[in-house]
């Protein structure tokens, strides 16, 4: 399954792998877990606690 992702250089959505001869990033964010045991550093590395 395709998910829609981010272009770094433009800005742009795609579904292709390479756009802007950069890899895209992902446009949607990671799945909830509640049994992530690493859910409290993600967040202290992200700024929100």
């Amino acid at each position: 399954m395709k998910r829609m992702a981010k272009c770094v250089v433009c800005g742009g959505y795609t579904m292709k792998a390479a756009h802007c001869g950069k890899k895209p990033k992902m446009a949607h964010p990671p799945p909830y877990n509640p049994n992530d045991r690493y859910a409290k550093y993600r967040r202290a590395a992200g700024g929100i606690l």
